[in-house]
């Protein structure tokens, strides 16, 4: 039972009372004391939550960043293919991202708006719809969300399910939207629903066409046509329970899922079961976007367009910000239908515009497809002397290498088991080489790479030469 605050008689002004665990706090270093990751890992477990993620697996603290490499407090080096999950498209402390900043605050530019209009936030939705696909952008409207992209998610939700009048929404296997109490329902995995109750009701999840582990045990394209199959006869079967859905969310390559990329056949075919049937379809290019699967954006493969299309990570420029893009047809809110203090976030506006131009004018998504074939050229080769690397795939610079247990059986469709323990071996032996990156996937067992779109040949070549370093020393 939670005590009383009065009863709890503590005198925050006495010396006496920072001792012990709360001395560590309060006092972190001492005169001519070198402090390490040791020591900030200690702090961190004293004072943060048990939620915390990261840090278990990779137990370094970061004191500097530059490029695509970061320095921790012990000195060393690493390549960063997490690259905060994918947020930080030209990597650390770009010139062109740093300058917009800088800018920005020697202009005077107020840091927070609110959803009050300046000529920064301008700039950026002028250069965002000039992003996107002419005929999407010309009949857009934009709706800028708190922080993150859960946030946006939630947003997606209300958005539809008020244009429609209804309320079921569908999601797939294998999803991730978020860590928030809508964008949970809609996240395929089980393990941090466990302890939430009442998460959101009438959400629906499908197959998605993961042609390794082919849900209805096919492969190939009779994959990927089974789950359209599937999907279309249960929306058309009175009987099947779904009551008519307000939405269809989907990742054009899923994520935190494994980094499976959906077929653009079946992509395409997912666009014309939601359009005859009035269905709007949510696009989550919270990962993807900005030129991080090859194209600007992910569901440009397949020659689709969404209805809504949710942003956030990248095109903040790597600093906060989230937003909801979608046709005008679907603007059905009354002012002030979804809100946010942060919503106003002016540098990260001035970083998005400045990250989206240099992305574009660079043509860092082609880029970024060269580099992601060479990339998984590597492991493809890796592979065949790896049996405990069972399926490499990915778009562009998002790329996923599939741990297995060698000594199992393979199933009819030649894939094992996946094996948590062998990558996350993997994982700590590449850390110890000087590489980060971050495990997701079915039991934690695909390696994901993520890197900055600006990483070089010579750069990929080195990330792939350690991970087989690493799938070595594990696996000879």
């Amino acid at each position: 039972m939670r005590q009383d605050l009065a009863e709890l008689k503590i005198d925050y002004s006495a010396p006496e009372a920072y001792t012990g665990e709360a001395a560590l706090r309060m006092n972190p270093k001492q005169p001519g004391e070198t402090l390490g990751n040791a020591h900030y890992l200690k702090r961190q477990t004293g004072f943060e939550s048990n939620a915390r993620s990261y840090p278990r697996k990779l137990p370094i603290a970061i004191r500097r960043a530059e490029g695509i490499h970061v320095e921790d407090a012990d000195g060393r080096r690493y390549i960063d293919c997490l690259a905060g999950a994918g947020a930080l498209a030209l990597g650390h402390y770009h010139p062109v991202v740093v300058e917009a900043v800088q800018r920005a605050v020697s202009d005077g530019v107020p840091w927070q708006t609110l959803d009050l209009t300046t000529p920064v936030r301008d700039a950026f939705v002028e250069e965002l719809f000039g992003s996107l696909p002419r005929e999407f952008a010309e009949s857009a409207r934009i709706q800028f969300c708190g922080p993150s992209g859960a946030d946006a998610i939630e947003a997606a939700l209300k958005l539809v399910k008020t244009a429609t009048g209804r309320r079921s929404i569908l999601a797939f296997h294998g999803a991730y939207h978020g860590m928030t109490h809508g964008a949970l329902s809609l996240t395929g995995e089980t393990g941090p629903k466990l302890a939430v109750a009442g998460l959101m009701a009438e959400v629906h999840f499908l197959p998605f066409p993961y042609a390794y582990r082919c849900p209805f045990n096919l492969g190939g394209e009779a994959s990927w046509q089974a789950s359209i199959a599937y999907i279309e006869r249960l929306l058309d079967d009175t009987n099947s329970g779904i009551a008519p859905p307000a939405g269809l969310i989907l990742e054009a390559v899923q994520g935190e899922g494994g980094v499976i990329p959906a077929p653009n056949e079946w992509l395409r075919e997912i666009r014309r079961i939601t359009f005859e049937r009035e269905i709007p379809l949510i696009v989550d290019e919270v990962q993807t976007g900005v030129g991080r699967t090859g194209l600007l954006y992910a569901f440009e493969h397949a020659g689709i367009q969404p209805d809504v299309l949710v942003l956030s990570k990248a095109v903040g420029g790597g600093l906060p910000l989230s937003a909801l893009v979608y046709r005008e047809n679907l603007d059905h809110w009354q002012p002030g239908a979804h809100a946010g203090t942060f919503r106003g976030n002016q540098l990260a506006m001035a970083a998005g515009t400045a990250t989206l131009r240099h992305v574009k004018e660079q043509r860092l998504d082609r880029h970024a497809d060269a580099m992601g074939q060479r990339l998984q050229a590597h492991l493809h080769r890796a592979r065949s002397d790896s049996p405990h690397l069972g399926d490499v795939r990915g778009r562009g610079l998002m790329i996923g290498a599939e741990i297995v247990d060698p000594r199992a059986e393979p199933d009819r469709l030649g894939a094992r088991p996946p094996c948590r323990e062998l990558a996350r071996r993997i994982q700590r032996e590449c850390l110890e080489r000087g590489l980060i990156l971050e495990l997701g996937g079915r039991q934690g067992s695909v390696a994901r790479f993520l890197p900055p779109l600006i990483v070089t040949e010579n750069d990929i070549d080195r990330i792939a030469g350690i991970f087989e370093e690493a799938m070595r020393a594990v696996y000879p």
